[in-house]
């Protein structure tokens, strides 16, 4: 059964990867033609929405990012809650793999910055940028090339990726956040509590479950916490087992509802929200600068290096195993999606070099993130395409001797013999 989900989950990311790149497309279009002030105007013009004595007053930009995408983390969570108690990662040196592996792809990136920005006397303040993995593009790019390969992979992707998202969360709060509020932090942490402790108790239905998402994503967005943590949170206390025998869990009917509505509206959306950005400013030695060239090494290089030695390192002393099925090479393209930073990283560009978006030093920081993850992204997405190449050769090879062998002249020669 988990193998099912998983594979039609693959088929539904595989178109959707395609709809998720044509936004992206369209988005760097709009933002560098003649509609780009409105475009960019459209995003950042706020929305409020009032239910009684609530009220959020976020940007176009922030319901998107902030609302929209806390449903795409509770698949995520669903999903690897799933896998964690029922499937590929219930074998904790399994979970230990990519998790190591996501310390790993958080350390080396940080470590090439610094370095390039010592040799070079650049500002060291850019440090956490290259940290960041977009789990949305990486997991779609995944998806469009990797067709035949292990869902294995896949799993470790995700979960590697969402360790990784959660510390540069954590990064965000340490060093560029002004702290999180409290009271509104206790208020999401009593819906969850309670709601969890009601799940345990009896069946809840939709009304319910969906007011307890939306009072946790409210406390949350008081509290000044990224929206992602609440939806991973709230992915924790949805029961996996279903109380009466043969029907579908909640855990499940969640993941079947909600994935095709996240994969066609809301990724594409996040994609047309925030790959939109200007050109104007970028040039070629702006890319040689210490804070482009430290990002985009930081991307490329670190994050590959970074993943590969943790996972060599976790399989060679046994802390851990490699996903089912896979191989090394294939771990590498992996390894690769995830310098794919973009958009987390943009983000969090912003808060080291504060300052005017259009400025030299954000001019700089959009380059070396754009270098470092396209490079990631074709590179990985070579390898992967080139690896299911060889899976499906292989298995086409397999199939052409098996039916060689079971044909009439076989058989004759074998019984002559």
């Amino acid at each position: 059964m988990a193998r099912r989900i998983t594979l039609e989950f693959l088929k539904t990311e595989t178109t959707s990867g395609s709809v998720l790149g044509l936004a992206a497309l369209a988005a760097l279009i709009v933002a560098n033609s003649p509609w780009a002030g409105e475009y960019f105007a459209a995003l950042k013009s706020y929305l409020p929405v009032s239910i009684g004595d609530f009220t959020v007053r976020l940007t176009i930009a922030d319901w998107i990012k902030e609302g929209l995408m806390a449903l795409f983390f509770l698949i995520v969570g669903l999903e690897i809650k799933h896998e964690i108690l029922k499937g590929e990662l219930s074998d904790a040196r399994k979970l230990a793999a990519p998790v190591l592996a996501a310390a790993g792809g958080m350390i080396a990136p940080a470590v090439v910055y610094l370095k390039i920005a010592e040799w070079t006397g650049g500002p060291t303040s850019g440090w956490a940028i290259p940290v960041a993995t977009d789990i949305a593009f990486a997991v779609a790019i995944f998806a469009l090339v990797a067709r035949g390969l292990p869902a294995s992979l896949r799993i470790f992707l995700l979960t590697l990726a969402i360790v990784d998202d959660l510390g540069a969360i954590l990064i965000i709060g340490a060093f560029f956040s002004e702290g999180v509020q409290s009271v509104p932090l206790a208020w999401a942490l009593g819906g969850l509590i309670g709601l969890g402790a009601l799940a345990r108790q009896g069946r809840l239905g939709v009304p319910l479950w969906t007011l307890g998402f939306l009072w946790v994503w409210y406390f949350s967005v008081q509290a000044q916490l990224s929206t992602s943590l609440a939806g991973v949170a709230f992915a924790c206390i949805v029961p996996i087992n279903a109380r009466v025998e043969g029907r579908r869990s909640r855990l499940k009917s969640a993941m079947e509802v909600l994935h095709p509505w996240v994969a066609f509206g809301v990724l594409p959306l996040f994609a047309f929200a925030k790959a939109g950005f200007s050109f104007a400013g970028l040039s070629i030695d702006r890319l040689m600068s210490p804070v482009a060239l430290g990002i985009a090494a930081g991307l490329f290089f670190g994050k590959q290096a970074g993943v590969m030695i943790a996972t060599v390192f976790t399989v060679m002393t046994r802390l851990g195993k490699r996903p089912s099925n896979a191989t090394w090479a294939e771990i590498y393209g992996v390894s690769l999606l995830c310098g794919v930073g973009f958009t987390m990283s943009l983000f969090i560009g912003v808060l080291a070099f504060p300052g005017a978006v259009d400025s030299p030093v954000q001019s700089e920081v959009k380059l070396g993130v754009l270098t470092g993850s396209l490079a990631s992204a074709a590179l990985g997405s070579v390898i992967l395409a080139r690896c299911s190449a060889y899976r499906r050769r292989r298995e086409q090879e397999g199939r052409a001797r098996s039916e060689a062998a079971k044909s009439p002249e076989t058989l004759a020669n074998i019984d002559l013999a």
